[in-house]
């Protein structure tokens, strides 16, 4: 019996209705660039399974240190306790984030990393005797699965049969060119009421809600609002962090930064499971007292895993190595010159393109989990690509290590997938 049938036995996958999608295709290798399924058919990964292998699957680099750290320490409990790779993570890291983060708390995904930010800016103000119990956040966002994640997530489509258990939250729209000014004077209405304790953002590019791209001088704005209000700024770069909008981070672009920040997906080149939430002092100050209450009391049993700091570490030195900044500007090109053949396109309304992420909408009304996006999907697996359509957006965020051929082979499948709708 064959992986796809014995999974069918006991496995429930995320995202799925199983009486519509029993199947799920069993990849059992991946290198580079490329998936390779149980028969030895072969696919192109164009989504870097989740904007976490940017890298490349199996990259060899990380192996060698995670293998190198895994005979030394392999676990042990980050309360009490600590070791040589956080340390060293942690030194590594603080040479690329934003100059006013200082401190590094430990999760275990992007959903939880954002709990720990809203607890964090929640129980900020609490420590100074303020009740703030509100939070501002963005229409169509997507922050997770959990339940502070859900909260500030938009897209009832996740969260739907949950909405009368979650958070207080406030919603504006994604500030544009032209709605700004309402969204500006709402957003200024809501933080001069003494009640919001934080706002929280996909910064440039709102990955759920189909690669849905803003300008940073807006959101620089809409900071400083909150700054002048004593509101904490959470910025989400879980999907946006460490390269792919060609800077280290896309709090990079922004004027004002941000107070805190959630890490996590490519944080450890898919090897394992782990995130991070980062703060100022200013925000650690708030928790530092003699009094035990005020500290921060959340933890996870693998927080600062050695094996997961290690891959971080490798993952570090390799974005800001020469090779995969090379690898950024030549994808970035290689996108630029594809939006000039495929923007004009009778099927495509709109393109856009923010480093190495690059998204085009159809003028065909889709689902986003509907039969016509499962035909697309299907369609580009059938020719040796891997792309999951959001809707009627077809979208490319591949490895750093992708070859021109197989962006080329990417491209031309797209084109071919449009000429056949």
């Amino acid at each position: 019996m064959n992986l796809q049938k014995r999974d069918q036995k006991h496995l429930w996958h995320p995202l799925t209705q199983h009486k519509l999608h029993a199947e799920h295709l069993a990849i059992t290798k991946a290198k580079g660039a490329l998936l390779f399924d149980e028969n030895g058919k072969t696919y192109i990964d164009g989504i870097a399974s989740w904007y976490t292998c940017m890298y490349g699957h199996c990259n060899d680099y990380i192996i060698q240190k995670v293998t190198e750290q895994i005979g030394k320490l392999d676990q042990v409990v980050f309360s009490g306790f600590t070791h040589p790779p956080a340390v060293e993570m942690s030194e590594k890291l603080m040479a690329i984030l934003p100059r006013n983060q200082q401190k590094i708390f430990f999760s275990d995904n992007g959903s939880t990393s954002v709990d720990v930010a809203i607890k964090m800016s929640l129980q900020y103000h609490f420590n100074q005797g303020k009740k703030r119990n509100k939070i501002i956040a963005l229409e169509d966002a997507f922050h997770g699965d959990t339940f502070g994640a859900m909260s500030v997530s938009g897209l009832s489509v996740y969260n739907g049969p949950f909405e009368d258990f979650l958070l207080t939250i406030d919603r504006i729209d994604t500030p544009t060119f032209e709605n700004f000014e309402n969204v500006k004077q709402k957003f200024t209405n809501l933080v001069q009421t003494g009640e919001v304790a934080s706002f929280i953002f996909e910064p440039l590019v709102q990955g759920a809600a189909a690669m849905k791209m803003y300008p940073a001088e807006l959101l620089s704005q809409l900071i400083q609002i909150a700054n002048n209000n004593n509101v904490l700024c959470i910025a989400d770069e879980v999907m946006t962090g460490f390269g792919k909008t060609g800077r280290h981070f896309a709090s990079d672009y922004l004027e004002n930064k941000p107070d805190i920040m959630c890490l996590s997906k490519s944080l450890t080149g898919g090897i394992v499971p782990m995130a991070l939430t980062t703060c100022t002092q200013k925000v650690y100050g708030a928790f530092y007292d003699n009094e035990i209450s005020k500290g921060f009391f959340h933890g996870h049993t693998y927080s600062a895993n050695p094996l997961g700091c290690t891959a971080i570490s490798a993952g570090i030195d390799l974005l800001i190595s020469k090779e995969m900044q090379d690898n950024s500007q030549r994808i970035q090109k290689k996108h630029t010159a594809f939006n000039k053949i495929i923007k004009n396109h009778s099927k495509v309304v709109s393109t856009r393109q923010t480093g190495v992420i690059f998204a085009l909408d159809l003028n065909i009304k889709m689902n986003r989990y509907g039969n016509l996006r499962d035909q697309l999907f299907k369609f580009f697996m059938d020719n040796g690509v891997c792309l999951r359509p959001l809707g009627n957006t077809i979208y490319i965020l591949p490895p750093f290590v992708i070859t021109d051929a197989e962006l080329d082979k990417i491209y031309k499948t797209i084109l071919k997938a449009l000429d056949t709708l």
